[in-house]
């Protein structure tokens, strides 16, 4: 985190209360629900007053970067701002498996990883909770919380809010899901997704570069995933060309080849199976040849 931070809690507190401007009548995220959430009412993605938490713990499945021999510091929040139809975390995102945690208790699971031994804070699923994370930061660094803070998100994000984290997160580490408006509509009614998922994407980068890796562990910096699809409903050459053209040749990239189906997929036929290995292997060989070579 910037060291102004570490130093000045007056200025994570002015950020701090224009975050909470957004959180009631709620516009933390580009669907702009307009639901008073300090009044108990929730809008799409189900979040409330609280931050909610499904699981905190050292996580050894992410990116190498993030992992090291430590784990990844991981705090899963529940509910969700796309709810995609196929989602692998169907139980947190669409169905709210979690709890009520204070500002406070979310400041000592922090405090709590970090002593464990963890490289970094993964903050997992955060948009509908940025005030309440930050909130919980002004407790955490009081007590000595130090090291990174990952901003693990699905790509539809509010700018706004990424320009009130410049400075606050190390680490974006955004999804980058679906390129056609019609696709993205389809799974996860936001048919505005890529052009948003633009915007912000450019602002991550802005604030904090290409990824630095120091002997083997992420400090700083874009770390981009990409989830290959069936059937290429992605759109992987669309977004790639765009990471090559209008973000950074040196983009770290995280071409993903777990996709199952999960949720709902069965509901179509297009989803309702597994990834080929020719399908994951195009996709690196499109980034490839557009001259992106970080690839994990």
């Amino acid at each position: 985190m910037n060291p102004l931070y570490l130093k000045n809690r007056k200025k994570l507190g002015e950020r701090l209360k224009r975050l909470k401007n957004l959180l009631s009548p709620c516009k933390l995220c580009p669907r702009r629900c307009l639901v008073e959430r300090l009044k108990g009412e929730r809008g799409f993605c189900g979040g409330g007053e609280k931050a909610e938490v499904s699981s905190c713990f050292p996580h050894f499945g992410e990116e190498s970067c993030l992992v090291g021999k430590y784990g990844s510091g991981t705090i899963f929040f529940t509910h969700c701002n796309l709810k995609c139809v196929f989602c692998q975390n169907y139980e947190i995102s669409h169905l709210g498996e979690g709890k009520e945690v204070s500002s406070q208790e979310l400041a000592r699971m922090m405090l709590f990883l970090q002593r464990l031994g963890c490289h970094n804070i993964n903050f997992v699923t955060p948009t509908h909770f940025a005030p309440q994370i930050v909130e919980a930061l002004i407790f955490a660094i009081e007590e000595g919380l130090k090291i990174p803070l990952v901003y693990n998100c699905g790509g539809y994000e509010s700018p706004e809010v990424i320009d009130l984290l410049e400075g606050i997160i190390d680490i974006y580490m955004p999804d980058t899901k679906f390129a056609s408006s019609e696709i993205s509509e389809q799974f996860c009614s936001a048919s505005d997704y890529f052009e948003n998922l633009k915007i912000v994407i450019k602002k991550m980068h802005l604030q904090v570069g290409n990824l630095v890796i120091e002997e083997g562990i992420a400090k700083r910096g874009l770390l981009i995933r990409h989830l290959v699809m069936p059937n290429d409903l992605a759109g992987t050459k669309e977004i790639m060309e765009f990471i090559a053209k209008e973000i950074s040749l040196n983009s770290y990239i995280n071409i993903m080849a777990q996709y199952r189906p999960c949720g709902e997929a069965y509901r179509f036929p297009e989803l309702n199976r597994a990834l080929t290995n020719e399908e994951y292997l195009k996709a690196r060989q499109i980034a490839l040849s557009l001259g992106l070579k970080r690839l994990d």
